[in-house]
C-alpha cells in the first residue's frame, strides 16, 4: 500500500483496493492496475509513476515484485503467531476432540453449510452428534452424553432470551420432567414459549427427553397450552376449577394423556429436523448411502461454496487448511485447519474452473427451462452430505437423463465446474446416473448372533421379494464375523427395499458399499 501511495500517487482508499485484489489473487484487477501504477489513470485520479519521475521499465519491475510477494508471504511475526495457534489447536482437536469440534461449531453456528460440513468430519471421527435438549442442551455446542449436544440456540424462530429463560430455570429448579412440566414453567417466564417456538422444539427433537414421541408431543401441545391459558384466566378471575380441589392422586385422571399414535417415520423426522435446523442431525437420507457415496465423488457440495472472509472455494471444512496456509490470521481458520475435512479418498478440495468433478446426492430443486430452440434443459439443487450446490443441465443431457431427474432422486453427475469471482462455484453435467444403476453391497449389522437370528426369516424374505444383482452381507458385531449372501440372493438396493430393511434391522444398521 506504501509503495502505490509514494510511487504511483494512489489514494489510501485506493491503495487498500490494490492489497485487496493482490491477497485475492485477482489477476485481472492486478493487470489493470498495473497500466495505472506505470502510466496513471487521470479519470479516477491516478498520477502514475511515469508522472512522477519514474522510469517506466523501474516502476515494471517494482510491481511485478510486488506480484510476485503476492502469490505467497508472510511476515515473520505472522508467521510466528500463527504456528502457535495451529500448534495449540492441533493439540486441543487431539487431546480433546468433542469440546473442540463443539467450540468450532460453535464458531460458524450462523452458517448451516460449515456447520454441516464439521458434522460429516465429526462422523468420520466416530463422534456421535445429538439433537438439541432443553435438559441438557446449552445455547452452543456442547459436550453431553459421551457426544456432541446440538445449539439450542440454532434452532430456527426460537430467540436467544427464550433459550436462557430455559436454561436458567433448569439450573434454578432441576430438569423438566415432561411437557405439561415444561410448558407450565416456561409460562411463568417474563419471555412466554408461543405455539411456533413449542412447534420448533419439538421438530428439532429438542424435547425427545420428556418422554414423548415428536408426533405424541406435536398432537397435544396446542391443548396444554390453551388449558394453561384458561387456567391463568380463571387464577386472575379468582375463579375456583374442579381441578383446584380434587386430590393430586386424582389429578391424573383429569391430565391430558399423550395419544397412542406412535412415531413420524424417519423421512418426515429428519425433514422436520432440516426444516428448523437447517441441517440433518439424528440421521440424514443419505446416510445409508454413505459408503457409495464417498467412494464415488470427487468433490462435495461444500468444495463449490465460496467463503465470505478468503473468497476461497471450499468455505467450511474442507477447504479449511487452504485458507490457513493462504495467511489467515484468526484463531478460529487456525482450527477450521486442524479439523481437515475430507470425506473420502476420492475427495479433493481446491476445485480449478472447467476442472472435471463427480458430486452425488438428492436432488431437492428441479427447474425445467427452454431454449431459444424450444429443447428443455433444467437447473437442479443437488444435495449431499455437506450441503447443497446447483447443477446446471443443457438439453443433451437432460434428454438422455430425463427419466432420473425427479425431485428426491438420488444421483451421480459427472460434469466440468463452473466458477464465477465472488460467486459459488456450479456444475454444468455432462453424464448422470442414478444411484441404483450402481453396483453395490448391502451390509446388515446386528449386535449378535442371536439378534441375527432372531431377524433371519424377516430378512431373508424381503431378499427373496427383491431379487437383483446388489450382493448383502450380513455382519455380526460381538464376533466380528461376516456372511455374504450367495448370488442367488441378491436385491436390488433401491429406496423402497432399503427401507423396509432399515425397518427390520435399524436405520443405522443398514449400510450400502
Amino acid at each position: 500500500m506504501q509503495i502505490v501511495r509514494n510511487l504511483g500517487g494512489y489514494t489510501l482508499g485506493r491503495s487498500d483496493l490494490v492489497r485487496r485484489a493482490m491477497s485475492k489473487k485477482k489477476q485481472q484487477v492486478m493487470e489493470e492496475e498495473r497500466r495505472n501504477f506505470i502510466y496513471g489513470n487521470p479519470a479516477e485520479n491516478v498520477p502514475g509513476c511515469k508522472a512522477r519521475g519514474i522510469d517506466e521499465k523501474v516502476a515494471s519491475g517494482i510491481y511485478d515484485t510486488m506480484m510476485d510477494f503476492a502469490k505467497y508471504a508472510f511476515n515473520k511475526s505472522h508467521a510466528a503467531c500463527y504456528a502457535v495457534v495451529a500448534y495449540q489447536t492441533a493439540w486441543l482437536k487431539y487431546y480433546y476432540p468433542m469440546e473442540f469440534m463443539a467450540a468450532l461449531m460453535t464458531s460458524v453456528i450462523d452458517h448451516p453449510t460449515k456447520v454441516a460440513a464439521y458434522i460429516l468430519a465429526c462422523r468420520s471421527m466416530k463422534i456421535r452428534i445429538l439433537p438439541p435438549d432443553i435438559n441438557e442442551g446449552e445455547a452452543g455446542f456442547s459436550v453431553s452424553s459421551g457426544g456432541i449436544r446440538y445449539a439450542l440456540t440454532a434452532i430456527k424462530g426460537v430467540g436467544r432470551p427464550v433459550i436462557d429463560a430455559v436454561v436458567r430455570e433448569r439450573t434454578l429448579r432441576g430438569p423438566f420432567r415432561d411437557l405439561r412440566d415444561f410448558l407450565t414453567r416456561m409460562a411463568g417466564q417474563e419471555k412466554d414459549v408461543n405455539r411456533r417456538t413449542v412447534e420448533n422444539f419439538i421438530k428439532a427433537g429438542a424435547l425427545d427427553c420428556l418422554g414423548a414421541t415428536r408426533k405424541q408431543m406435536m398432537s397435544v401441545y396446542m391443548r396444554i397450552l390453551d388449558d394453561l391459558q384458561a387456567s391463568r384466566k380463571n387464577d386472575m378471575a379468582g375463579q375456583m376449577t374442579l381441578f383446584d380441589i380434587v386430590d393430586e392422586e386424582d389429578k391424573k385422571d383429569y391430565e391430558i394423556r399423550m395419544p397412542d399414535v406412535g412415531e413420524y417415520p424417519d423421512e418426515l423426522r429428519l425433514a422436520f429436523e432440516k426444516e428448523v435446523l437447517g441441517i440433518y442431525v439424528s440421521g440424514h437420507p443419505l446416510q445409508a448411502y454413505e459408503g457409495l457415496w464417498k467412494s464415488h465423488v470427487t468433490a462435495t457440495a461444500a468444495d463449490f461454496i465460496r467463503d465470505e472472509d478468503t473468497d476461497d472455494l471450499g468455505g467450511a471444512a474442507v477447504n479449511a487448511a487452504a485458507a490457513a496456509s493462504a495467511g489467515a490470521a484468526s484463531g478460529a481458520e487456525a482450527a477450521s485447519a486442524s479439523a481437515g475435512g475430507a470425506v473420502g479418498e476420492n475427495i479433493s478440495s481446491g476445485l480449478r474452473d472447467r476442472q472435471t468433478a463427480v458430486v452425488g446426492g438428492i436432488i431437492s430443486e428441479k427447474k425445467i427451462k427452454y431454449t431459444k430452440n424450444d429443447q428443455v434443459m433444467a437447473f437442479l439443487t443437488v444435495e449431499d452430505m455437506t450441503g447443497t450446490l446447483e447443477v446446471i443441465v443443457f438439453p443433451r443431457t437432460y434428454e438422455a437423463a430425463a427419466d432420473i431427474l425427479n425431485e428426491d432422486g438420488k444421483v451421480f453427475i459427472k460434469g466440468r465446474v463452473s466458477l464465477e469471482e465472488e460467486k459459488d462455484g456450479k456444475l454444468i453435467a455432462e453424464k448422470i446416473i442414478s444411484f441404483d444403476d450402481v453396483p453395490r453391497r448391502v451390509w446388515l449389522r446386528f449386535p449378535s448372533y442371536e439378534a441375527w437370528k432372531e431377524k433371519e426369516g424377516e430378512v431373508l424374505r424381503t431378499v427373496a421379494d427383491h431379487g437383483g444383482r446388489d450382493q448383502v452381507i450380513i455382519y455380526i458385531e460381538d464376533r466380528k464375523a461376516r456372511k455374504t449372501l450367495p448370488p442367488g440372493q441378491g436385491i436390488r438396493a433401491g429406496e423402497a427395499v432399503l427401507g423396509i430393511l432399515s425397518g427390520i434391522c435399524g436405520m443405522k444398521n443398514v449400510v450400502l458399499q
